[in-house]
């Protein structure tokens, strides 16, 4: 008998799903519950940032082509595109692409965007595939207030007539 509620403990302890942060709020849901008919969070979609990254070669995950990509994005950035336009969007925020080697939290991040209804019809008809989403989030993200305050911002440091050689230098003879 006890090693048979051993091995139910062990069991119970490998079904425990994570808890996952909703997209609008920052209260932590538990979505599984067996008893209750939840949306279920592993059938959405996996969205990483380096799905969407510029700087990235197809062998270092980027899915879409380098001219509609965009320069580094977040994974809150593609959150914010994707909860504007209506889609059910949960962010995991220490989830790391495989194949990025850099460990910094600016590369960190997962999006998880539900597609399809329960009963396989798309949540909206505008996105039918994945590959729709992640064309629209890099579409949409360089138009978000944050990237366009951060290119003004960088604009306004330089400033004309400055630059060029300057310092001490050999005189000619």
């Amino acid at each position: 008998m006890e090693k048979y509620t051993r091995f139910t403990s062990t069991v119970q302890k490998r079904m425990r799903k994570p808890d996952y942060t909703s997209g609008s709020t920052s209260k932590q849901l538990k979505l599984y519950t067996m008893t209750s008919p939840m949306i279920i969070v592993e059938r959405f979609i996996c969205i990483y940032p380096a799905y969407l990254n510029n700087k990235k070669t197809i062998a270092e995950g980027r899915r879409i082509p380098v001219d509609k990509a965009v320069e580094n994005p977040t994974s809150t950035e593609i959150q914010d595109v994707c909860a504007a336009v209506g889609l059910n969007v949960l962010i995991e925020k220490n989830k790391l692409y495989p194949r990025e080697w850099n460990r910094d939290m600016q590369y960190r991040g997962r999006v998880r965007i539900q597609l399809k209804q329960e009963d396989g019809n798309p949540c909206l008809p505008q996105f039918p595939t994945r590959k729709s989403v992640m064309l629209y989030a890099a579409e949409t993200i360089p138009k978000l207030k944050t990237r366009t305050q951060k290119m003004a911002g960088s604009d306004q440091n330089l400033q004309p007539g400055e630059g060029g050689k300057k310092g001490k230098g050999k005189k000619k003879k």
